[in-house]
């Protein structure tokens, strides 16, 4: 009999990202006993906040949950409040602070818009975090559509050296319905994994390694769902509809019927 934790994912690898809170929710369900392994095994799109005492947006996900309260990267508070939460040390809280600025003008450079946090954890040896990134586009001009980027990492210093196992998953939809595109909804997920070792003379470069792998790892992935997404769909539009006109298709014809009573007189 097949495992229903098996069933579970691998029916969501195949749902669109953009209802996989209700499916999770259906699933859940379906399989109450499986809520908490659901719950930490499926990566849901992301949802903004605004930090009351910063004023600035903020990305929720498992990472920075604690119960119903979600932790700003820019306060380091739980909101609601919370009087037995879970916080970072005080030295890797100052790494956080640094990897949200840095990370921040990285969203800024590469995505336009959008919003960005770091959340880190502290592990035995070592640490860990993730890094969100979210670009919406509403359909006011072209498509309606999100990118949701999810990057979770562990870092152990092996002497002056730093091992890096990076797990990242990027969720797309788009969507269109428009008179001259009409309908299409493009959508799906996909994951990678990478392991490096750098060389760490200093905290902050944990920062510039991290960030590295990252970029490396987004131009990857954003290449794949460019073969994935546009030119499948591309090769599929062409096989199903010629884009060239009439009256070329028949002007070919003519010229390979040419050819070929030609051929055949040549034979004669």
């Amino acid at each position: 009999m097949a495992d229903p934790m098996d069933c579970a994912l691998d029916l969501m690898r195949r749902l669109p990202p953009q209802n996989t809170e209700e499916n999770l929710a259906s699933l859940i369900a379906l399989q109450p006993d499986l809520t908490e392994d659901l719950l930490n095994s499926i990566d849901q799109p992301l949802k903004v906040r605004t930090c009351a005492k910063s004023g600035k947006e903020y990305l929720l996900c498992e990472y920075n949950r604690d119960g119903n309260s979600y932790r700003s990267p820019w306060s380091n508070e739980f909101d609601p409040p919370l009087a037995d939460a879970t916080y970072p040390s005080q030295n890797l809280r100052k790494l956080e602070l640094a990897a949200n600025d840095a990370f921040d003008t990285y969203r800024d450079l590469y995505y336009e818009g959008g919003v960005s946090s770091v959340y880190f954890w502290d592990m035995d040896p070592g640490f860990a975090g993730v890094v969100l990134i979210r670009k919406v586009g509403d359909g006011a001009t072209r498509m309606k559509g999100a990118w949701d980027s999810i990057h979770v990492f562990e870092a152990q210093e092996k002497g002056r050296n730093a091992v890096y196992k990076l797990t990242s998953t990027v969720m797309l939809y788009m969507i269109t319905n428009k008179p001259e595109l009409g309908h299409l909804n493009l959508s799906g997920s996909m994951t990678r994994q990478a392991e490096q070792e750098f060389v760490v003379e200093d905290p902050a470069m944990h920062i510039s390694n991290i960030g590295r792998m990252i970029e490396e790892m987004e131009i990857k992935m954003r290449h794949l769902l460019q073969d994935v997404y546009f030119g499948k769909t591309k090769d599929t539009i062409n096989d199903l509809r010629s884009v060239e006109s009439l009256e070329e298709a028949r002007k070919q014809m003519e010229i390979q019927k040419e050819l070929v009573s030609k051929l055949q007189e040549r034979q004669r």
